[in-house]
């Protein structure tokens, strides 16, 4: 690569594509030149992968760019990998079929709260490149105290689907714990809100029919109101945003979070943002009944699969019909979060006054979280992009809306 660089703020340094190896994380963002704007293509520690190497050939993209100040990382990434064979199969079906398999043995946690000096009695993992990695190793029987290299770790912290009880005794724990931490009790509470929510709603998704796990949702959602209304920034704490990997559970905390957050900035009453919290919280259940291997899809679906996809709106419907206890006013977030003011969404092509407030809200925040959630197939944009994005879709989303979602959003970059 050439050793000299204009000094100039601008991501001018090139890089051919032939560079960027399948199967690894990028080590810096990389950007492309659309139309003469220079755009950013790939996010930082993406997981580089045959479909993005594909995209970049169907666009005949053959030079991306990255900034003068990541050149050495960029080196360094060169060296590193320089003897790198092909991946094993990362991008083969059959090894991406496998790692959805054992994507659903796992639930992903909040590495926020595994805190330095704190005992756990549950075995930690991480999810990177396809791979589950063990990091600590630990059990009711033989607890292992966390030190200070976890704060290293990159890509998604995971637990056992069967030490899920063991990690809420966690959660509940350790509020008494962090006095003696150094850190930020305020934050640890709302993390752990939002940690036994996610517990909750994938307890739900294992079992939608439940109706005493159902129960459970009113009370977590009420805590969240309390803690937003009580210090609006709080909405930065519930959110999961640096995940390497989808999770329904996590997208639809993140959702709840932000249409409570939406319906409190516009002033809906209390009872009203209830039952608001209450329909984003569910407005994925229907996902339930669909096979793993769908919803995990590495790729772009068929046009069969993509029917099945959008049939999770009425399943989620009529999931939610059996248990008497939903409110009927939360309907309307499940069944209008993809329904579009101009009438090109679905499944019943609503348009204008048809879609509710809550419809309104739920499909910004349901359309937001999933642009910002990174998969391993596909990057997730920065938030700013991600509302810009939202932003151009002209007659799609309520602008007024919109205008106090990204005023909401401020803070984050």
């Amino acid at each position: 690569m050439p050793t000299k660089y204009k000094e100039i703020e601008e991501p001018d340094v090139p890089v051919p594509v032939e560079h960027l190896i399948v199967g690894t994380r990028l080590p810096c963002t990389i950007f492309c030149i659309d139309d003469g704007t220079t755009k950013p293509l790939f996010n930082r520690d993406m997981l580089f992968t045959g479909i993005s190497l594909n995209m970049l050939k169907e666009k005949n993209i053959t030079e991306v760019y990255i900034y003068m100040k990541d050149t050495p990382l960029f080196e360094q990434y060169l060296s590193k990998n320089k003897t790198l064979r092909e991946p094993r199969d990362t991008d083969s079906s059959a090894a991406f079929k496998e790692y959805a398999f054992y994507k659903e043995q796992y639930h992903q946690i909040d590495s926020t709260l595994i805190i330095p000096g704190t005992k756990i009695h549950f075995s930690l993992s991480m999810l990177d490149k396809f791979s589950f990695t063990p990091l600590i190793e630990a059990s009711p029987d033989a607890p292992a105290e966390v030190g200070e290299r976890i704060a290293t770790v990159m890509g998604d912290m995971v637990i056992k689907k069967s030490d899920i009880p063991l990690y809420y005794e966690y959660l509940n724990a350790l509020w008494q714990y962090t006095d003696s931490l150094d850190t930020d009790r305020q934050k640890v509470k709302a993390v752990a809100l939002k940690e036994t929510a996610k517990i909750i709603v994938k307890d739900l998704i294992d079992d939608p029919r439940s109706g005493e796990k159902l129960k459970k949702i009113g009370p977590v959602v009420s805590g969240m109101i309390d803690s937003i209304m009580k210090n609006k920034d709080t909405i930065y704490d519930l959110l999961s945003l640096k995940g390497y990997d989808y999770y329904t559970y996590t997208h639809s905390v993140n959702v709840a979070a932000l249409a409570i957050s939406l319906g409190i900035a516009i002033g809906l009453k209390r009872a009203e943002v209830e039952r608001l919290g209450i329909g984003a919280m569910l407005h994925d259940i229907g996902k339930s009944v669909i096979s793993h291997e769908i919803l995990h899809k590495q790729g772009k679906l068929d046009d069969r699969e993509y029917r099945i996809i959008q049939s999770h709106v009425i399943e989620g419907e009529r999931i939610l019909r059996a248990h008497k206890e939903f409110p009927e006013e939360a309907f309307s977030a499940v069944l209008q979060h993809h329904e579009k003011l101009s009438g090109r969404g679905y499944p019943f092509r609503l348009s204008g006054k048809e879609i509710t407030p809550f419809g309104r809200i739920t499909a910004i925040a349901d359309c937001y979280d999933a642009l910002t959630t990174r998969r391993p197939y596909k990057p997730a944009l920065t938030p700013f992009y991600a509302l810009s994005v939202i932003a151009k879709e002209t007659g799609n989303y309520d602008p007024d809306l919109l205008k106090i979602f990204i005023k909401m959003l401020g803070k984050i970059k």
